[in-house]
């Protein structure tokens, strides 16, 4: 393998210390994840602005717990690191101190919401990234030169790339705006809490009653503690349409549940679990828990006026309409009246006086 690889404990230190201090350092991770809920961490990489690289074998017997510390103190640059710090707190127990995500810096500085990668150095170093290794299986050892090739190169172009950015992100003012759109994801991943509510996201929730929609909440929270559990996911469990036919008309019987279950890859086993949930009678919380629904009149057009206002903003502030806000938290605002965490910070300054504004004139 390159000399780059590092499969062994006692060489992860002295990585470390050959990358320059006192200067970002670039990571990223291969994982899997298909027949997992948490993502298998395969490889970590290492990169400083000189362009060193080394790549970290966690597969190899005593190497994730020699990289948690190096990786907890690093000022980490990294590409839409969401699920790549899943899988460091799952798999090392860490997070980075900080964090700069050049998906994020990129969205406002102009180059659009969701750019990858390789479409980020091509357009800011012109530089062409080859995409065969993708889909690699990244737990197969020894890796192929093309593979480490590829994880290499996801390291090596992060400083000059976050430098371009930040040089952007200055000139249209935005930076601070970024940089807490940063932080929020790093404290979103330290949080790691399932969603108490997550019958809201699901639109055919709306034209069940209270009664459905509670056994529906309590499906897929058992649905997302089991799959964190055993380590499986979710899909396995219960898709969203299973568990809503089961919410909408509980079969009469554990064996009714198994026939329903017979196409759920995992909760075939765990009819009885479920049988219980659909059976248990509202509980006080969902007496008064918050419940789908369809939007009224009133509701679309305080809807359309509350997205007049965020398009106005957008338009001044020269970003892109759903990074400022997201349509699910104008509905929610709309509906409720109750302004949405999601706001919070830099988005609330901006928007809560002409949201409040189009809510109070709608009709």
């Amino acid at each position: 393998m390159s000399d780059l690889w590092i499969e062994h404990p006692a060489g992860v230190g002295a990585a470390f210390e050959a990358l320059v201090r006192d200067q970002p350092l670039a990571l990223d991770t291969e994982f899997m994840r298909e027949r997992t809920y948490f993502p298998q961490l395969a490889l970590v990489q290492a990169a400083d602005a000189r362009g060193t690289v080394h790549l970290f074998d966690p597969l190899g017997a005593g190497v994730p717990a020699a990289l948690a510390a190096p990786i907890a103190a690093a000022d980490a640059l990294m590409h839409s690191a969401s699920e790549d710090l899943v899988a460091f707190r799952h798999a090392l127990g860490v997070l980075p101190r900080t964090l700069y995500d050049t998906q994020i810096a990129a969205a406002f500085a102009g180059l659009g919401p969701a750019i990858g990668y390789q479409g980020l150095v091509q357009t800011l170093l012109g530089v062409a990234l080859p995409k065969g290794e993708t889909r690699s299986d990244w737990l197969r050892r020894p890796l192929s030169d093309d593979q480490l090739g590829y994880a290499a190169d996801d390291v090596r172009h992060l400083h000059a790339c976050a430098a371009a950015l930040d040089a952007r992100l200055r000139e249209r003012g935005h930076r601070e705006r970024a940089l807490a759109d940063m932080r929020r994801m790093l404290e979103a991943a330290r949080e790691d809490r399932d969603d108490p509510q997550p019958h809201l996201a699901i639109r055919p929730a709306a034209q069940l009653d209270r009664a459905a929609q509670a056994r529906l909440r309590r499906l897929l929270r058992w649905r997302d503690a089991t799959a964190r559990r055993k380590d499986l996911p979710k899909r396995w469990l219960l898709d969203n349409e299973l568990a809503l036919t089961l919410a909408r008309r509980p079969p009469p019987d554990v064996e009714a549940v198994s026939a329903l279950l017979a196409s759920a890859r995992s909760a075939r086993r765990l009819a009885d679990e479920i049988a219980a949930l659909l059976d248990a009678p509202l509980d006080a919380d969902e007496a008064t828990m918050p419940l789908a629904r369809e939007p009224e009149r009133a509701d679309r057009a305080r809807l359309k006026a509350m997205q007049a206002a965020v398009a106005v903003q957008a338009a001044a502030l020269d970003l892109p309409e759903g990074l400022l806000c997201a349509r699910r938290h104008l509905e929610s605002l709309a509906s409720d009246g109750r302004w949405p965490t999601a706001l919070d910070g830099w988005r609330r300054e901006v928007l809560e006086g002409p949201l409040r504004q189009a809510l109070e004139a709608a009709p």
